[in-house]
């Protein structure tokens, strides 16, 4: 525990494993008051290799411990991600007495016999004692495709109004949804986005959930989020979208042209995450994590004993606003079980090409920024860490662009991509701005305007934050509310 709090880059509130590799979050669950956070695992090494499923609990979202690796390889090949659900009906009939337990649905990933033609199918396991052990279901695997290669990363839900599992597969270019009774028998039901959304690289890691509008009752769409490979053409490299429309149960049907790309995050380091299964009605949020890291550079990056580390678990709501409905996001509310000192200034006036400076008072902290009077082209946000390193967050006031720019923010000689500027579309409100951000050890994750778009980014400075300071271009910028937090570690 305390060695974590001294390795250089450890992130202090997000989860990391205690060593080795980590990738994809899988079987996000809730169930008897604990969250679960399944991940791809490769207990030998800092680089990915043979998949295993790690395990951590927490009852906060923020505070984790790490179990014993949960799944491991088998004859069916090794644990690609998928996802786990709490069967309360005793539909697979796996549990005594008509007892609920977890189900863990995921792909077994071999070759085939005669070849070295990757295979992929969907297997089973279920636990009895909250995840602590799991048996592999005998008949495995329970669902395959010989003519797909890429047939990977099954989320699973309950659908009540048809009375069955719905599944969500990663198929390629496209989306395979299936239908069971009961985890073990499944059947075709459709595909989805063969010629909708980005194509930059391979699907995986999706989600399919329903949302209600905010402020709208009687309003709910459904929400599917698909991931998307680095093939090495895009800037960006691996990164997430987004689709909002309708499910009956059997088909998706998107509200929005075939052309219509929605990015979840506008940031380089948010990837394959999903949502959690089985939140209680009466807490009633869409809980969602991410992987915080890009194939482009994950196997690269600086840290030394481990890779690889989640973001801020984050709620995901629909806002509908003039453009039409959107997908917002901000971190759960048990941020604040975290929060500590507090420095709030009011309505301060930063004259153009001044430079204005706040002390930091620890390394770790959460900055909130509400901005009026825009009268300048741009301004720059700027995380001091040391006289050579810092990280820039500049607003395009004439373009509405949120601009990220690491390149100066440390350790980056591990790839040429990792300094590529990460740009978000953000209009002002009534010629207001608001940012929250997080800084962790090596991490910023940025929320603008209440979460209408958020960037999320790692880096890896030397030293730990110093100062914040402002830099308005050409005209003046009123700063109505500036709050620096210090944070706590989760790491005891």
């Amino acid at each position: 525990m305390m060695q974590k709090l001294k390795e250089q880059y450890r992130p202090q509130f997000h989860f990391s494993p205690d060593e080795k590799w980590m990738n994809d979050p899988n079987g996000m669950v809730f169930f008897n008051d604990e969250y679960h956070l399944f991940y791809q695992y490769n207990p030998f090494d800092t680089i990915w290799g043979p998949m295993h499923w790690g395990h951590a609990v927490s009852k906060d979202l923020i505070h984790w411990e790490q179990l014993p690796v949960a799944l491991y390889p088998d004859e069916h090949g090794t644990i690609f991600s998928g996802s786990a659900v709490v069967d309360w009906q005793n539909t697979s009939g796996f549990f005594d007495d008509d007892q609920p337990g977890m189900v863990a649905i995921y792909t077994s990933n071999d070759s085939y016999p005669d070849s070295n033609r990757p295979r992929q199918r969907q297997s089973l396991a279920y636990s009895k004692d909250n995840g602590r052990t799991w048996v592999k279901y005998e008949n495995n695997p329970v669902l395959s495709d010989q003519t797909k290669t890429d047939f990977r990363d099954p989320k699973v839900f309950w659908h009540d109004s048809t009375k069955k599992w719905i599944m969500i597969l990663a198929t390629g270019q496209s989306v395979t949804i299936y239908t069971s009774p009961n985890l073990i028998e499944w059947e075709f039901a459709s595909e989805f986005g063969s010629n909708a959304g980005s194509h930059a690289g391979f699907w995986e890691c999706p989600d399919l959930f329903p949302l209600q509008v905010e402020n709208e009752e009687n309003k709910t769409k459904w929400v599917m989020l698909v991931s998307i490979g680095d093939t090495g053409t895009s800037k960006e490299g691996s990164r997430t979208q987004y689709f909002i429309g309708e499910f009956d149960g059997v088909t998706f049907f998107n509200d929005h042209d075939d052309e219509t790309v929605l990015w979840l995050d506008y940031g380089m380091d948010n990837y394959a995450g999903v949502s959690w299964s089985d939140i209680p009605c009466t807490d009633g949020r869409r809980i969602y994590i991410g992987w915080m890291s890009n194939w482009r550079y994950a196997n690269h990056v600086p840290t030394k004993d481990w890779r690889g580390v989640m973001t801020l678990p984050r709620e995901v709501t629909l806002i509908s606003r003039n453009e039409g409905i959107s997908l917002f996001q901000r971190p759960v509310s048990e941020v604040r079980l975290m929060r500590r000192d507090r420095i709030v200034h009011h309505n301060l006036i930063v004259e153009s090409d001044k430079l204005v400076s706040f002390e930091m008072t620890s390394p770790l902290m959460e900055i909130n920024l509400e901005l009026e009077q825009l009268n300048t082209e741009k301004f720059d946000l700027i995380i001091q860490y040391s006289d050579l390193e810092h990280m820039k967050i500049q607003y395009d006031v004439l373009d509405e662009r949120l601009i990220v720019d690491r390149s100066n923010s440390g350790e980056h000689h591990f790839s040429s991509s990792f300094p590529v500027l990460q740009e978000a579309p953000l209009k002002s409100k009534n010629h207001r701005i608001k940012l929250q951000l997080f800084i962790d050890t090596s991490s910023i994750e940025i929320f603008a305007n209440e979460g209408e778009a958020a960037v999320t980014s790692l880096l890896f400075p030397s030293e730990g934050c110093k100062k914040l300071l402002l830099h308005p271009y050409d005209g003046n910028i009123k700063v109505s509310t500036l709050e620096l937090t210090d944070l706590d570690p989760i790491w005891g």
